[in-house]
């Protein structure tokens, strides 16, 4: 038995040593792909050669024992599989080709071409497709009277427009409207040049020369005075809400002037001798400012963190005239420009500030009161029309007084809270008569200060028309 044994392992050793002995490295496909066919238990293993070149980490490049890598087939066979479905392991990744150049930085969408308007130089002459044609008028006649206004022409140029509308210089028919101190150039239709010579005629008229408008800005606190003036007046259509405007021969406005003179509640604010010329403007006005505690602003600047925030407001009246008469003065016309404005009280907000770093929830460091302002205000921009042998008479109705109340009543006594804005009615009288007629002298309030006049202001040209 045992030799029968000992038989059969001889065969199985020499058929193990005879297999192992045939058993050699596969070659490399075509395709440079390795393939792992089988070990030799014995000798080196020769490396997969790769485009010429040594595999780095082979056993041949390294010289170390490939059994002491390895241990079984199993452990060869998931090292390497094979492959016939994958790129080579050594070649390197090339990345994929974009749309878009793959050499140089990235560069930014560009944005989307701005078109702009197309110039030419045209015709080189004004178009007359609508008949226009040019005229320069004389203005020194006015002007040389004019010597304290910097620019007399812009009265001119204001009321042109009045008469004609803005847009008849900016639409489809090609039009020019300038004013130098001595010409003014106008190239436009025929019709339309009808309507500026009769306006600059009625500035450089000789006879209106010596024609002025008085004006005068008359507060009452009880509109009751109406009882004995209506009859003496007769009424005038107003556009502006809340207004009335009528007009009374000179001896009937006499009477009235007279009549307000003996109430104790009523109040000037004008000078009786104060003139605006024909033609020219003036700016009345009692605007003054008021300041208040509108808010904090945070700073590092100061203790605690916080600086009180100051604001300002103007209340009072600003009265805009703009005068002008006929050619054959028989008839005035005059742009009023009014608005009034005033704080009826300061509605009072506490503010709790806390102390820089301090926790949440922690007592105030500081309290502040900031007021908030409650207002209220008329404005009115109208043109009014009259015989120049009356009186107009305008009302602005129970509104802000133009001034501070100074009356001395019991209510000036009470706090704010507790106190009602002063109220009246605003009356305006604007008569025309010659600038060489005596005046009478400034007027005053109730404590005895000369109130404001009128002065002429800085040129404003924003909602003139």
């Amino acid at each position: 038995m045992a030799r029968r044994t000992g038989i059969a392992l001889s065969f199985v050793v020499a058929a193990a040593t005879a297999s192992a002995q045939s058993v050699t490295p596969a070659t490399l496909p075509a395709n440079d792909a390795a393939q792992w066919i089988g070990e030799p238990p014995t000798g080196p293993v020769t490396p997969a050669q790769f485009s010429g070149s040594t595999v780095s980490g082979s056993p041949a490049a390294t010289g170390a024992n490939p059994f002491d890598q390895r241990d079984s087939r199993y452990e060869a066979a998931v090292a390497a599989p094979p492959a016939a479905s994958a790129a080579p392991a050594a070649r390197p990744m090339a990345p994929v080709a974009s749309s878009s150049a793959a050499v140089g930085p990235l560069a930014p969408v560009a944005a989307p071409q701005l078109e702009r308007a197309r110039v030419s130089k045209g015709a080189g002459r004004l178009p007359n497709d609508a008949g226009q044609v040019w005229r320069e008028y004389d203005l020194r006649p006015f002007t040389s009277r004019a010597s304290s206004d910097p620019k007399p022409q812009q009265r001119i140029v204001d009321w042109v427009l009045r008469e004609t509308g803005y847009e008849a210089w900016h639409g489809e028919t090609v039009g020019v409207l300038n004013a130098s101190r001595d010409t003014l150039t106008v190239y436009h239709t025929p019709a339309m040049q009808a309507i500026v010579a009769d306006v600059v005629d009625r500035f450089v008229n000789t006879r209106a020369a010596d024609q002025a408008f008085s004006m005068r800005v008359v507060t009452v606190r009880n509109p009751d005075w109406r009882v004995r003036a209506l009859p003496l007046m007769s009424p005038l259509g107003v556009q502006s809400p809340g207004v009335q405007a009528w007009m009374m021969p000179k001896e009937n406005y006499a009477l009235l002037a007279a009549d307000l003179g003996r109430r104790s509640d009523v109040r000037d604010y004008t000078a009786t001798g104060q003139l605006v010329p024909n033609g020219q403007s003036t700016l009345f006005s009692t605007m003054r400012p008021r300041s208040y505690m509108k808010g904090i602003v945070p700073t590092q600047a100061t203790w605690p963190g916080y600086q009180p925030e100051t604001g300002q407001v103007e209340e009072g009246a600003s009265l805009e005239f703009n005068p002008l008469l006929s050619l054959d003065l028989a008839s005035a016309e005059a742009v009023v420009k009014l608005r009034l404005t005033q704080v009826e009280k300061m509605r009072r907000v506490s503010l709790d500030l806390p102390a820089p770093g301090a926790a949440a929830g922690s007592a105030p460091a500081q309290r502040l009161q900031l007021e908030v302002p409650q207002m209220t205000s008329a404005n009115v921009h109208e043109r009014f029309r009259w015989p120049s042998s009356h009186v107009l008479l305008l009302s602005m109705g129970m509104v802000a007084t133009p001034g501070p109340d100074s009356s001395g009543s019991l209510e000036e006594m009470l706090p704010d809270a507790m106190r009602s804005p002063p109220r009246a009615d605003a009356l305006l009288f604007i008569e025309a008569r010659p600038a060489s007629a005596p005046g009478a002298g400034p007027s005053y309030g109730a404590s005895g200060e000369r109130l404001s006049t009128a002065s002429r202001g800085a040129p404003m040209y924003s909602g003139r028309y």
